[in-house]
């Protein structure tokens, strides 16, 4: 698989139909390995719902916990996309392969803090009313799932590297190993190795982990991804021009975090919301936060699946900005807009036509199915601006404004959708409903306020960061 910087597509001028197809031909791919990120954590609530209201409440917490804090690991990351893009466009590998190995430091330096932070989060539990059963499940949980964090760091490193040169084709690779994995995996290291056939030998007397094992699985599928993507490099017939540093430049590192910051407190702001709402929800019982646990899951599909567009189209304006061709990125950013909105209005048709059979195949108790279905019906509401807003963040990443996406997710989430999450949630009364609808209405004021940047951005001169 060779990582050659690909002929900068910003050569694809002309009309936006031109466009959008250049803009799928790389948004595909990077939306199936974004989407299979998110497939992995459906996979645990599939199979852990079949363990019960308990266990799947566990895996709730455990897992909104572990995104909550991961959350501003994955945005500082995401600090080196408009670097690696703007680069590429402005026909610079050595550059690109140089700001990757820098990456690969940050990934190291900010996996440990977090992955401290995250084993340190359960002790928080408490203090929103969480029962200790749920608390010492989530904490099974994080014991497993926190040492992957460097690792998952390492991998979106690696990922932004390959989309940045328009080379898919390790990360779908990468993903479609790891699902495989992951499956199996949470089969048999939730339940045991009983549940297996005869033939298995050894396999059988693997012991049943419950929450762990879902936690052990996932770990294991983020290692394995990373192996992907690391042999794909070091089997590149790609040589850069000159030898870039292998040891960390202070500076690069610096300018990557100016970027990134911004990003990590969006996502952290915006996981956290959720994760908030999580908490929330199980401070009214197992059943609600199992309920959360599945419209959630069911959403992040859609949703990751919308971000890898917007990936795509961080990509391709970051190609045109390093080119200092702004009608091609604003093109190129609208682009991203409408084949992001389009695609979750298939979801959102989805989700309204089919929400009991979607909540059956995830598994959801009998006290949990009544709960699970109408949060279902508001998230295929939200569906559209979900996507809007993933992919507004995208696309300003690659022009480089980061601040602006992080202040339109403080506003629109904790102005707007928290203090309408407490009042229908709770002094309305209507429980886990009410927390969704707030929700719903954070995520369309981020939506309406990014696309309005976008355009006001856009329709002016846009220059590359490194210029």
């Amino acid at each position: 698989m060779s990582t050659a910087v690909a002929p900068v597509p910003g050569e694809v001028q002309g009309s936006y139909r031109a466009e959008f197809r250049a803009l799928m031909k790389l948004a595909v791919p990077i939306a199936i390995a974004q989407g299979g990120q998110a497939l992995m954590g459906l996979v645990d609530t599939l199979v852990v719902g079949r363990a019960g209201t308990l266990a799947l409440a566990s895996v709730g917490l455990g897992n909104g916990l572990f995104f909550a804090v991961s959350g501003f690991g994955m945005g500082l990351m995401m600090g080196f996309d408009p670097l690696l893009s703007q680069a590429v466009g402005a026909r610079n590998p050595s550059r690109a392969r140089a700001l990757l190995w820098q990456g690969g430091w940050m990934s190291l330096f900010a996996g440990l803090v977090l992955g401290s932070l995250l084993l340190l989060s359960p002790r928080l539990l408490p203090l929103a009313g969480v029962g200790e059963a749920e608390i010492a499940g989530a904490w099974d949980y994080l014991v497993w799932r926190a040492p992957s964090m460097p690792l998952m760091l390492a991998f979106m490193t690696m990922r932004s590297y390959f989309q940045a040169t328009a080379t898919t084709r390790p990360l779908v690779v990468a993903t479609v190993l790891a699902n495989v994995l992951n499956l199996g995996g949470d089969i048999l290291l939730v339940f045991g190795g009983g549940v297996l056939p005869e033939f298995f030998g050894p396999l059988r007397a693997i012991p049943a982990m419950g929450v762990a094992g879902s936690a052990l699985a996932t770990s294991l599928c983020t290692a394995l991804q990373l192996a992907v993507v690391v042999f794909a490099m070091s089997s590149s017939s790609a040589t850069p021009d000159a030898r870039p540093s292998r040891a960390p430049v202070w500076a690069d590192l610096a300018q990557a975090a100016r970027v990134g910051v911004p990003i990590g407190l969006h996502i952290a702001a915006e996981i956290g919301v959720f994760a908030l709402a999580g908490v929330l929800a199980a401070g009214l019982g197992p059943a609600s936060v199992g309920a959360h646990q599945i419209a959630i899951s069911f959403s992040s599909v859609t949703f990751t699946i919308a971000v890898g567009i917007g990936n795509a189209g961080s990509v391709r304006v970051g190609w045109a900005v390093g080119a200092h061709d702004s009608p091609r990125a604003r093109r190129s950013g609208f682009m991203a807009f409408a084949g992001g909105a389009g695609f979750m209005a298939l979801g959102a048709l989805v989700f309204a036509c089919f929400p009991t059979a979607l909540a059956k195949l995830a598994g959801a108790p009998d006290d949990v199915l009544p709960l699970a279905v109408p949060l279902l019906m508001v998230s295929a509401l939200f569906q559209v601006f979900d996507g809007v807003q993933g992919v507004g963040a995208g696309v300003l990443r690659g022009v480089g404004d980061t601040r602006f996406t992080f202040l339109a997710n403080m506003v629109g989430h904790y102005v707007v959708g928290l203090p309408l999450t407490l009042f229908l949630g709770f002094k309305a009364g209507l429980g886990v409903l009410g927390i969704w609808w707030g929700l719903c209405a954070g995520l369309i004021t981020v939506a309406v306020a990014l696309l309005w940047r976008f355009n006001k951005m856009s329709a002016g001169t846009l220059r590359p960061l490194e210029s």
